[in-house]
């Protein structure tokens, strides 16, 4: 399939059709709004879903196979931060904490543009790894803690010490979710994973469907602000994930990962976090401004991966493999 035939079908599927009919509400000012209840119940479940199909999938696989992907995710969660943190300092002329706040945010992980990921191959029947939740998890840590290491090293100023920083990222529901899962998945008989299957598993898609429309409208607020950031912030947001993506495919194809596995660590190096990295940030760096980091992971990054990021990586896969 080509590159183009893989844009329109992702444009079409029924996840990135619901995140655009979260968009087209926003622009049209309709009064569609998910209760706050009810995001919250959606962020629970498709957390734990997909840490407990990671988990699942681990069982699977020895300590052997999962050693170098892990290596290898702690090396990207290392030098995109820094990378970002430098390139923001010399070509958008971001002070310390800005810049320290866009590196966590991009050196961390989207898990919703992971989970879209994996729908996208599942859709195109390409095979990954089973045990590449555990690496989106890893993802997290090391690029929170490098990003308010370099702020703590450039900035006195920094008000929240590196170990509470560290502390607010383990504590946070993101990572309890995800760990609960994957615990939950790898130490779960077969009898038990039948019997939590109809729950965790089979809804899986229709509430990642639900889930997007309300990031669409979250996203559609974000995007009335990117004026406010300038064109080279906007053109920041659009190139920081395409050269990001570029890496992974390298890292994967340099410890053997297939092609679809490729994919999907291409997704985790360039997407954007916002939920666990805005947390350790606005604890960490008040003085970072959330217009930037928010605006650009939020509202640009995450709508770019969902609709033309996830098949561009497959396709740039496709290339090297």
């Amino acid at each position: 399939m080509d590159s183009l035939s893989l844009i329109t079908s992702n444009l079409l599927s029924p996840p990135v059709v619901a995140f655009g009919a979260g968009l087209v509400a926003v622009w049209v000012r309709s009064d569609l709004k998910f209760p706050d209840q009810v995001y919250q119940a959606l962020t629970i479940y498709l957390l734990l879903a997909i840490g407990f199909k990671g988990g699942s999938a681990m069982a699977e696989y020895g300590i052997a196979q999962l050693t170098l992907p892990l290596l290898v995710t702690l090396v990207a969660g290392t030098v995109i931060p820094v990378a970002v943190f430098f390139g923001t300092r010399f070509f958008l002329k971001m002070n310390i904490a800005n810049a320290a706040a866009l590196a966590a945010h991009y050196g961390s992980v989207s898990a919703v543009t992971f989970m879209a990921s994996l729908a996208f191959l599942d859709r195109q029947a390409v095979a990954y790894e089973g045990f590449m939740p555990a690496v989106m998890a890893a993802m997290e840590i090391p690029a929170i803690f490098v990003a308010l290491f370099i702020a703590q090293k450039f900035k006195s100023k920094a008000r929240m010490s590196l170990g509470a920083s560290i502390h607010e990222v383990f504590s946070g529901k993101s990572f309890v979710l995800l760990f609960a899962g994957l615990f939950a998945g790898a130490v779960a008989g077969d009898d038990s994973r039948e019997l939590v299957k109809p729950f965790l598993v089979t809804p899986f898609y229709g509430v990642l469907m639900l889930f997007l429309l309300e990031m669409g409208l979250i996203a559609g607020e974000k995007l009335r602000d990117a004026r406010q950031a300038g064109w080279k912030l906007v053109a920041f947001a659009l190139i920081a994930p395409i050269l990001q993506g570029a890496l992974g495919i390298l890292l994967a194809k340099s410890i053997g990962l297939s092609l679809g596995g490729a994919t999907v660590f291409a997704v985790i190096c360039s997407s954007a976090s916002y939920i666990a990295a805005p947390a350790a940030v606005r604890a960490s760096l008040p003085e970072a401004n959330p217009g930037y980091y928010v605006t650009t992971s939020l509202g640009i990054t995450f709508p770019f991966n969902l609709v033309f990021g996830i098949p561009l990586y497959f396709a740039m896969a496709g290339w090297v493999y």
